[in-house]
């Protein structure tokens, strides 16, 4: 492990190996989420009833993978590259408009 506690100056921007990072270091590279499409690993997804939404916004502030996004007021329709398919959109949905269904289903 680094000798040093937390980053400093010298340690941001080189090559450590993951023994080596101080704490709170992070083993990436940018824009890496980007890049890694996600939604390959989910085994349910979301499906939304588009007339019981009411742009609420809430499955955009919780979504963990930034899949959901708000734009102009509205809701835009789930971004399934990188959604893993948690669910926690479904289960802060007020009016439960949302719901998980298995990934097979959609699967030719």
């Amino acid at each position: 492990m680094s000798k040093e506690k937390y980053p400093t100056k010298e340690s941001i921007g080189k090559k450590l190996g993951w023994r080596e990072i101080p704490i709170g270091g992070l083993i990436t590279r940018r824009a890496s989420a980007l890049m890694n499409k996600t939604g390959s690993w989910r085994s349910f997804r979301p499906v939304i009833d588009e007339s019981k939404c009411i742009n609420c916004s809430f499955c955009v502030t919780h979504c963990p993978d930034n899949a959901v996004h708000f734009k102009d007021g509205k809701r835009s329709p789930i971004d399934l590259d990188y959604c893993k398919g948690c669910g926690i959109c479904a289960s802060v949905c007020p009016v439960k408009c949302i719901k998980m269904e298995e990934e097979t289903k959609f699967k030719k």
